[in-house]
């Protein structure tokens, strides 16, 4: 490795030492290398996979050629070291007494709770869900990660001592009073949840939905539950509006239930194959990417905006009603002339989430709302609530995996000062830093 000043540690959020543990597997010398991959993020398992890579936007070897393929040394890495025994758990050499309980059992609450129990607390995770593993678990298509990956880990972290109780909402299964007198202090990390609507005439119809009321009853089916009225794409022109990520997962899980047609919309321009000028070096370009779900089919339509849903008479939706728009000076404009409908039976909203849920566990614990619809926090994490901690994307918004493992582990590194004066914990960020806009 020869490449000077490594922006790959400035590109990710973890500050993974790439340029080491590349070098280290370079030399096969698997379990140093995995030591040090693991100094800095606790499950590259997950980023490997999940994670759009901003650390190779940043790579020097990329300013004149393609970038170093960061991403799949990574996955590659940890799978070896798995495989060779290198990731035992490991437990903390002594007990502070106190206790912890994360809410929420996504990447940002297993690392604050992996973190913390590895400091020497007492670590209780509580997950709604009848399964460990957040949005990774029900909301990423199992094409895209192997639920398996997330088991393994939660043995390792139960093996550690960090106890996890699925199936309890907080607020409706345990009480926030019940928890509170349980605790020293408590981590929110229950993700941002809430997603962006499309209020247009016909969004009432039946076969108009949001990607997680599509996806999540797709990966039950998948894990072998039986899923009463699960919502199929078998036979049907699929229609999904949002070009990201959750776009393509919608795209993928259409593809695998024998859709007839699949089409996925995107308001903004279709991105350039090579980094724009006023995107350069080591900042992360908007690109035109191919998932391997859109190489499995569908078609990718550019610059429309959906100005409604048609309905078939039987109050199920028959088709989308498009526009075509084009930019000017920076904005969105209608093409006059260029309606078209677009047949449809299944249209899924894939347009992203505002911010966590204001129930019975935030608004019962008297946690703030800020503007953005987020959970308030201050540079520590820290809620105007004593005790009280937000982690991910519920403090931080809508934002990447790198990002929620990252906050946990600051997070984590937080309470333990909190709870003990000091820490020895690793805080890659504070809880103001500038999301990456990808």
């Amino acid at each position: 490795m020869d490449c000077g000043v490594p922006f790959c540690h400035f590109s990710c959020p973890l500050g993974n030492l790439v340029p080491e543990w590349n070098d280290l597997t370079r030399l096969g010398k698997w379990q140093q290398a995995l030591e040090r991959l693991h100094a800095t993020n606790n499950f590259p398992e997950f980023t490997g996979r999940l994670c759009p890579a901003p650390c190779e936007a940043g790579c020097v070897l990329g300013i004149t050629d393609p970038a170093v393929t960061i991403k799949n040394v990574e996955v590659s890495l940890v799978e070896e070291g798995f495989a060779r025994g290198y990731a035992g758990a490991r437990g903390a050499r002594r007990s502070t007494g106190r206790s912890v309980a994360v809410v929420g059992s996504g990447p940002a609450g297993m690392a604050a709770a992996q973190q913390l129990t590895r400091a020497g607390h007492r670590v209780t995770v509580y997950e709604r869900a009848d399964r460990v593993g957040g949005l990774m678990r029900y909301g990423i298509p199992e094409f895209k990660m192997e639920k398996a990956i997330i088991d393994r880990r939660v043995m390792q972290m139960a093996q550690e001592g960090t106890r996890f109780v699925t199936g309890a909402e907080i607020g409706v299964a345990v009480s926030v009073a019940d928890l509170r007198s349980d605790v020293d202090a408590v981590v929110l990390a229950v993700g941002s949840t809430v997603a962006r609507n499309l209020p247009i005439p016909g969004r009432e119809l039946m076969g108009v939905m949001q990607a997680m009321d599509f996806l999540v009853p797709a990966n039950h089916a998948a894990a072998g539950d039986t899923v009463l009225n699960q919502p199929m794409a078998t036979d049907k022109d699929v229609v999904v509006i949002g070009g990201g990520d959750t776009g393509a997962d919608c795209v993928g899980t259409a593809t695998r239930q024998g859709a007839r047609s699949i089409t996925q919309l995107e308001i903004m321009p279709r991105p350039p194959q090579a980094r724009p000028e006023a995107q350069p070096w080591p900042t992360y370009p908007m690109l035109y990417r191919v998932t391997s779900a859109h190489e499995e089919g569908g078609q990718r339509v550019y610059q429309v905006d959906t100005q409604s849903f048609i309905a078939d008479g039987a109050g199920r939706v028959r088709g989308v009603r498009l526009v075509e728009v084009e930019r000017v000076a920076g904005r969105s404009r209608l093409v006059e002339g260029t309606d078209r409908i677009l047949p449809a039976g299944l249209v899924v909203l894939a347009l992203g989430f505002t911010g966590p849920e204001f129930g019975p566990l935030l608004t019962g614990l008297g946690v703030e709302r800020t503007t953005r619809g987020t959970a308030a926090r201050t540079d520590d994490f820290l809620t105007g609530v004593p005790g009280v901690f937000v982690a991910g994307d519920a403090g931080r918004g809508q934002s990447l995996i790198v990002w929620a493992i990252a906050e946990g582990r600051a997070a984590a590194a937080a309470v333990d000062r909190h709870l003990t004066g000091e820490t020895t914990l690793p805080s890659p960020i504070r809880a103001d830093s500038a999301p990456l806009r990808v």
